[in-house]
């Protein structure tokens, strides 16, 4: 079942329950924190962008977890010599106080953790994301960025979950395919984002209140095909209770084509997981058949036992066939994009 919201209206009834589960292709559900009934130190928000090309790539967060609050930053570099480099700052109880937007559409974030200063502005036309992060990862230097995002497309990938929980829910949107414009800065090198390398940006939009222990599955892609239309795929699953639709959406040139279930195939060795060897996607109704292959393990777990943070955000090349909703197939060769698989005890 894919149920599609057409029609604006409240995400949370008066239980601080999702009212309507599905998914929509434009942000119709509005979100209130003061809507939610659960405690405030349950309450998760996050705006997370990773922008990128086929040579490198910046990931920014900025979230609100209720009893922690996090900024981080990583570099990557997918050539010969793959480089990456996390760092995070920690905050506590920040419980609201970083002041999250309640809608993507517009409004501007700026938090202060530790060495690391960011502000994302977005007035609705254009979103401007810039900081400095000093002593990144402990290495006594600076990492500057300033990336302008245009060109949003029409549609994109919004969905609201309930979990199998009272006053439990994921509200949630992808945005693909945004054009880049800008720089990071870092040990004495400069990185820019442009047209002429084809960088593009996703951002990945959260709020909620989650169940305590979870594992999820998330793909990301977003590149310029050889006749210069720009597309893009989300897939997922494992969070919430899906019975009502999933992620799944492919993205033409701003619009968003729908997809049945998808599923991660990630080679195992007993019960460890392989993730710097080839995976496999497939979907049930056989318009995402890919291979991809890794290039990084993007990592930096947590594992307090009680309290986990276990994120594989892997990036590598895929090739396959995706099938729009009129027959059209796109061949996709080698596009850099990413797939993860996450667990989380928080």
């Amino acid at each position: 079942m894919q149920h599609e919201i057409t029609k604006t209206q409240k995400l949370l009834d008066k239980n601080g329950n999702i009212a309507e589960p599905g998914f929509a292709k434009k942000l119709l559900w509005k979100y209130g924190r003061e809507d939610i009934k659960a405690p405030r130190w349950r309450i998760k928000e996050w705006d997370y962008y990773y922008i990128g090309n086929r040579d490198y790539g910046l990931c920014l967060t900025i979230s609100d977890s209720g009893y922690v609050s996090c900024l981080s930053v990583s570099h990557l570099e997918f050539g010969e010599n793959p480089i990456q480099t996390n760092g995070s700052e920690l905050g506590f109880f920040p419980m609201g106080k970083l002041n999250l937007p309640n809608t993507s559409e517009h409004g501007d974030i700026h938090a202060k953790v530790g060495t690391a200063d960011m502000s994302f502005k977005n007035d609705g036309k254009v979103r401007r994301l810039t900081g400095t992060y000093d002593n990144y990862c402990n290495s006594k230097k600076r990492l500057v960025f300033d990336v302008t995002l245009t060109d949003f497309p029409e549609e994109s990938m919004v969905i609201a979950t309930p979990f199998n929980k009272d006053k439990h829910f994921y509200y949630n949107q992808k945005i693909n395919c945004m054009r880049a414009e800008g720089y990071f800065e870092f040990n004495g090198k400069r990185y820019e984002f442009n047209r002429e390398n084809e960088s593009l940006a996703t951002l990945d939009w959260g709020r909620g209140v989650w169940t305590y222990d979870n594992t999820w599955y998330w793909g990301s892609g977003q590149m310029v095909l050889n006749d210069s239309s720009v597309f893009g795929f989300n897939i997922g699953y494992g969070f919430g209770n899906t019975s009502a639709a999933s992620e799944n959406m492919l993205f033409y040139n701003g619009k968003a084509h729908k997809l049945e279930e998808v599923s991660f195939n990630i080679p195992k060795k007993g019960n460890e997981y392989l993730y710097t060897e080839p995976w496999t996607f497939s979907s049930s109704d056989g318009r995402f058949e890919m291979e991809f292959r890794p290039i990084i393990d993007r990592q930096s777990p947590v594992d307090l036992k009680f309290l986990c943070m276990i994120p594989h955000q892997v990036f590598g090349l895929i090739s396959g066939t995706a099938i729009l909703d009129d027959g059209t197939e796109i061949k996709v060769e080698n596009k850099l994009v990413f797939a993860e698989r996450v667990h989380n005890k928080w």
